[in-house]
């Protein structure tokens, strides 16, 4: 009885530690470089696509997130040092959703708010 609580307790620690780390932002600050390596992974429920818009001013052209096994998306961008930049994923091409973890929101112009990433 000891062995198979031990397993359950693994596994739901297991489980909490991917909820935990579902929805993030990862900088890397490179020595000597003028910029950082962002890496952004986002969960939401029942998406087949997810995108992000807004980065470097761009709301025109995404950056298409990969879609993982277990339904994370995720990608790897590299922004310039000293910069802010206002974002937002767009989910199934359709519903725009902030990121939870973001440095700061900002109002947007349509009555909402844009995540914001501080590098």
């Amino acid at each position: 009885m000891g062995y198979l609580f031990l397993v359950l307790v693994l596994r739901v620690i297991k489980q909490l530690i991917q909820l935990i780390q579902v929805n993030m932002v990862q900088k890397t600050y490179l020595k000597r470089k003028d910029y950082c390596k962002v890496k952004f992974t986002f969960k939401p429920e029942n998406a087949e696509t997810v995108e992000i818009l807004g980065l470097n001013s761009d709301w025109e052209n995404s950056i298409v997130m990969s879609k993982k096994k277990d339904g994370t998306f995720t990608c790897d961008v590299s922004l310039p040092i000293n910069s802010e930049h206002q974002f937002k994923y767009r989910v199934n091409k359709s519903e725009w959703l902030d990121e939870p973890e973001a440095d700061k929101h900002n109002p947007n112009e349509f009555g909402g708010t844009n995540s914001v990433i501080v590098i």
